[in-house]
């Protein structure tokens, strides 16, 4: 029944996030919205999807990953040079890039996957690192100068990608292979005695995970005109982490919520980029005294209704 219940109150969030959808985009089809609020709504759409699919290593899995920038640069290149070099359709550019960052997951998954802890974590950073340094020398893609890109991104492709991530995401979670996943982040060494291929699990989760982070970063790729490995550094994946931190590590909602707030308090405050360094640091310095397990925890937002409809049920009882 629970598991009924929750399944009812995700698809009601979904149903409503579609609505929202297709609304701002009656908005923004008939002017209504002023750039401004459209360039931050397409920003909290790209960040969702960033969020969710780090939550999936990190939060689900456990694996504590730092080269998620890496995944970004293989996926908005990747799209960049289907759209502009090849001039393929823009979809399948999206796909393309998600494919080619879902490789960089099993070349960087394969190998360091044995590693925990803080080794995985350099590992990771260092894989990261070492893609940029490569875009930089490669004049095909434009080296430090960057590669021009054709503005395509729609609200409708963000909506469509951010919708779709959440949707397969949560579904892998609530899957028997998420429970797997969620066996070894819990203890790897109980997982594998108990029969989990925990190899194939960890790398598994880093190629869905950098699947959807090369999405997002194609869609930001043709937002922006221009992408550059120096919009790729370390300090991106940084960026990512406190989104699936301050949530909650292993809450869906809480990625989700914390992408919303964090994105819109930077965009307020990107006049200001040290008073947001300082922003950023006090929530998270307040946040690891307070509530170190972040805003949700590893709760749900279906878990708060499914409490208050039980409390109703108990009253009329």
């Amino acid at each position: 029944m629970n598991t009924i219940k929750h399944t009812k109150g995700f698809w009601s969030s979904i149903v409503l996030a579609v609505v929202f959808a297709v609304v701002v985009q009656f908005l923004i089809t008939g002017g209504s919205l002023n750039p401004f609020y459209v360039n931050t709504l397409f920003f909290i759409g790209i960040n969702i999807i960033l969020a969710v699919s780090l939550h999936l290593i990190i939060g689900i899995t456990g694996q504590f990953s730092i080269g998620h920038a890496g995944f970004l640069a293989v996926g908005a290149y990747a799209s960049a040079i289907i759209t502009m070099k090849l001039q393929l359709p823009f979809g399948l550019a999206l796909v393309v890039g998600g494919l080619a960052a879902a490789v960089a997951g099993l070349i960087i998954g394969i190998p360091t996957l044995r590693l925990k802890g803080d080794y995985l974590a350099i590992a990771t950073l260092g894989f990261g690192e070492i893609l940029r340094i490569i875009l930089l020398n490669i004049d095909y893609v434009g080296g430090a100068s960057g590669l021009s890109v054709s503005h395509l991104t729609t609200w409708p492709w963000i909506a469509g990608c951010m919708l779709f991530t959440i949707v397969v995401i949560n579904n892998f979670t609530n899957s028997t292979h998420g429970r797997a996943c969620i066996s070894i982040r819990e203890n790897e060494i109980a997982a594998d005695a108990m029969g989990i291929n925990t190899t194939f699990y960890k790398v598994a989760a880093f190629a869905i995970g950098a699947f959807f982070a090369g999405i997002a970063r194609g869609l930001y790729a043709h937002n922006f005109y221009i992408i550059q490995p120096s919009n790729f550094g370390f300090l991106k994946s940084f960026d990512i982490l406190i989104f699936v931190v301050l949530g909650g590590l292993g809450s869906l909602s809480g990625a989700v919520i914390s992408a919303i707030l964090l994105t819109i308090i930077s965009t307020f405050l990107q006049d200001y980029p040290e008073t947001r360094m300082i922003i950023y640091s006090l929530v998270l310095i307040i946040m690891m005294l307070y509530r170190p397990q972040g805003l949700m925890g590893t709760k749900e937002l279906t878990s708060f209704f499914k409490g208050r409809n039980s409390a109703k049920g108990g009253n009329i009882q």
